[in-house]
């Protein structure tokens, strides 16, 4: 079980990826690794793109602690649908063009704060102020990182959500490494075709997180979940 949950976290970020190309393109082009050349700058990017996978990771370690209470209560197969479902909902609200979330205070207050750090660690040519970035980076808000912490939830498990979570920021790491070299050569029509793609990426998560509630006995796409009692000291 464990192995379809890095499988699952990994494919997605390979997948969305694609869509990181789009969205965070310009920051993978603006890291400050111009003075470093062949192999050197490769290990830069590598760092900042590690900074973002331990973020992840950590956000992992959170959300499974979360997932975990639903879990123990017995929740967790309604959970994933619930969670699949509103993956669904935002997949149909897409198709015709309305928005869901909206950006609030908090989160403007938040994006600020963040950009304001990065401005900060851009100006710094090392290696620690790169992975610094990547930490920061993956704190940025991102649909398709809440995509992956829908699935870090639904997993009921903090060793399980911090994997997925780690296995997905690791997908996406290939893609990211291509547009940091080879950026300026990925035009603005194809960057918006592969962002208009991703609603069906995350549709694609929504059913699986469905399937994985319904407990259809299925390896890896929806295997039993064994029962859990609370017992009760009388």
């Amino acid at each position: 079980m464990i192995t379809g949950f890095i499988l699952t976290g990994f494919v997605l970020g390979i997948l969305g990826s694609f869509h990181c190309v789009g969205m965070c393109g310009p920051l993978a082009l603006s890291l400050p690794v111009q003075h470093l050349h062949g192999l050197r700058r490769l290990a830069g990017i590598v760092t900042y793109n590690l900074g973002r996978v331990v973020t992840y990771s950590i956000l992992g370690f959170v959300l499974g602690f979360i997932g975990m209470s639903f879990s123990f209560f017995g929740w967790q197969q309604i959970f994933s649908i619930a969670i699949g479902s509103f993956l669904l909902l935002i997949f149909f609200a897409s198709l015709f063009r309305k928005k869901i979330f909206a950006n609030s205070f908090i989160q403007k207050t938040w994006n600020h704060y963040i950009v304001n750090l990065l401005a900060s660690l851009f100006g710094k040519k090392s290696f620690g102020s790169l992975f610094l970035i990547g930490l920061l980076n993956g704190l940025l808000p991102c649909g398709l990182v809440y995509m992956a912490i829908a699935g870090g939830l639904a997993s009921g498990n903090i060793l399980y959500s911090s994997l997925f979570m780690a296995a997905f920021g690791l997908g996406t790491i290939p893609a990211m490494i291509a547009v940091s070299f080879a950026g300026s050569f990925i035009s603005m029509k194809m960057r918006n075709q592969v962002k208009n793609a991703f609603p069906y990426i995350l549709a694609c998560m929504g059913i699986l997180l469905i399937l994985r509630g319904m407990n259809l006995n299925i390896p890896y796409l929806s295997p039993a979940l064994a029962e859990q009692h609370v017992e009760i000291c009388h």
